[in-house]
C-alpha cells in the first residue's frame, strides 16, 4: 500500500490550488444554509465553474486518489461543498458511470457534471430504514415502463431534484434481497408527491415522497432487474467510502478554530477540555491516514470503495458528534444561540449515526464481513 502522491498528482494538486485562489474571491455570498431553492442555483452554478474549468470530473473520471485530493484542497480553501448535488455527484452518478450502460451514463453523467440535474435519494422508506432490504414500494412490469406504488421517507434534496435514484421490489415473491430494483425515476413524472421534512436546524434537505402508479421506463434501470440489491451496494460504497472525505478536512478545520477559542476565552486552562481536542486531532488524523488506505485499496479494485467504508463511516459519525458537543463546552450558554458558528452542525452531526446505515449495520457490517463473525440468530 503507497500512501504518497505521484508527482503527477502533486502538479494536479498545485494547478487546483492556483485556481481555486483565483476564483474564490470572486464568488457571491452564500445564500441561507436553510434556502435549497437558492443553494440549488448556488451550488449549481459552482458545479458549472468546475466543469468549465475542467475540475467536474474528479467524482467518477478520474481516479480515486486525484478525488481525494481535490476533495481535500476544496475544502482546505474554503470552497463550496457540493450541496445540492451530493447524490447525484457521490452517489447516483458514481453508480451509473460503474454500472450503467454506455447510453446510460451518456445521459445521465453530463448534465451531472454540468449542474443542469439535480438528484435526490429514494431509498429509506417509514418501515425500511436501517432494514432497507424489507423495503415494500413495488413496481410491476407494464410493457415498456414499471409501475411504481408505495412511499419513501429521508429523501435527500427531493424538494429540489430532477432525478431519484429509486429502489423498488420487482419480486416479492423472491428472497427479499433478491427482488429489489434499482430505476432513475424522473421526478416530474406524473403521481409523485413530495412533503418537505423540517430538521431541528429549520432546514428541509429531506423528504416524505409518495409514488402513486409512477410510470418509470423500463431503459431507466441501473443494472438487472431484481439486481438491484447489489447495484445498491456499489451505492453505498461510495457514500461510505468517499463522500465524506471532505467532510474530514472540514472538521480538522473546525478543530483547529476551536482549540484557537479556547485559548481566547480561557476554557483553555480546563484540563479536560484540552484532552478532549487533543484525542479528536489524534482521531481526524487516524480517519485521514484511513482515508487514503480506503482510496488507496479502490484504486487497487477498479474505483469503486470497499467495506473499509463502514470503518471509516462509523468511526468518523461518532467522532463528528464528538467535536461538535466539545464546540459546546467551548461555547457556554452560546450552544443554546442557533446564530453561532458551529451551533447548526452541531444539530446536524446528530444524524450522523443514522444516516448512510445506521453505526449498528456497519458494526454488523464490520463483524461479518471484516472479522468473520457469525452472523445474529
Amino acid at each position: 500500500m503507497d500512501l504518497a502522491y505521484s508527482e503527477e498528482e502533486e502538479e494536479f494538486r498545485a494547478g487546483l490550488r492556483k485556481w481555486l485562489a483565483s476564483v474564490l474571491p470572486a464568488l457571491p455570498p452564500r445564500p441561507d444554509p436553510r434556502d435549497w431553492p437558492a443553494r440549488r442555483a448556488y451550488d449549481c452554478g459552482w458545479q458549472r465553474g468546475l466543469y468549465d474549468a475542467g475540475y467536474a470530473d474528479v467524482h467518477w473520471d478520474a481516479s480515486p486518489t486525484r478525488r481525494l485530493i481535490f476533495l481535500e484542497e476544496a475544502e482546505r480553501a474554503g470552497a463550496p461543498y457540493v450541496g445540492a448535488n451530493f447524490v447525484g455527484l457521490l452517489h447516483a452518478g458514481p453508480t451509473i458511470a460503474a454500472e450503467g450502460t454506455k447510453a446510460q451514463r451518456e445521459r445521465w453523467l453530463p448534465p451531472v457534471l454540468r449542474g443542469d440535474e439535480v438528484w435526490c435519494q429514494g431509498f429509506s422508506e417509514p418501515d425500511a430504514g436501517s432494514d432497507l432490504a424489507s423495503l415494500r414500494t413495488r413496481a410491476v412490469r407494464d410493457g415498456d415502463a414499471y409501475v411504481v406504488t408505495g412511499q419513501k421517507i429521508w429523501t435527500s434534496h427531493a424538494e429540489v431534484a430532477d432525478w431519484c435514484e429509486l429502489l423498488v421490489r420487482t419480486d416479492a415473491s423472491a428472497p427479499r434481497h433478491r427482488g429489489i430494483t434499482w430505476l432513475a425515476m424522473p421526478m416530474d413524472a406524473t403521481g409523485i408527491t413530495v412533503r418537505p421534512l423540517r430538521t431541528l436546524a429549520g432546514s428541509t434537505e429531506f423528504a416524505e415522497v409518495f409514488l402513486d402508479e409512477v410510470r418509470v421506463p423500463v431503459e431507466n434501470r441501473i443494472g438487472e432487474e431484481n439486481d438491484g440489491w447489489r447495484v445498491t451496494m456499489v451505492t453505498l460504497s461510495f457514500e461510505r467510502g468517499t463522500a465524506f472525505v471532505g467532510e474530514v478536512v472540514a472538521c480538522r478545520r473546525v478543530l483547529a478554530e476551536l482549540a484557537r477559542a479556547a485559548r481566547a476565552s480561557g476554557a483553555w486552562d480546563d484540563d479536560v477540555l484540552r484532552r478532549r481536542i487533543g484525542r479528536l486531532s489524534a482521531e481526524f488524523r487516524a480517519l485521514w491516514r484511513l482515508t487514503q488506505w480506503n482510496v488507496s485499496e479502490a484504486e487497487a479494485s477498479g474505483g469503486v470503495p470497499g467495506i473499509g467504508g463502514s470503518v471509516f463511516k462509523l468511526r468518523y459519525s461518532h467522532a463528528r458528534q464528538e467535536l461538535y458537543d466539545t464546540a459546546a463546552a467551548v461555547l457556554g450558554p452560546d450552544a443554546l444561540d442557533l446564530g453561532r458558528e458551529w451551533n447548526l452542525d452541531r444539530l446536524s452531526s446528530l444524524s450522523y449515526t443514522i444516516a448512510a446505515g445506521t453505526s449498528q449495520i456497519q458494526r454488523n457490517i464490520v463483524a461479518e464481513r471484516i472479522l468473520g463473525l457469525p452472523k445474529g440468530r
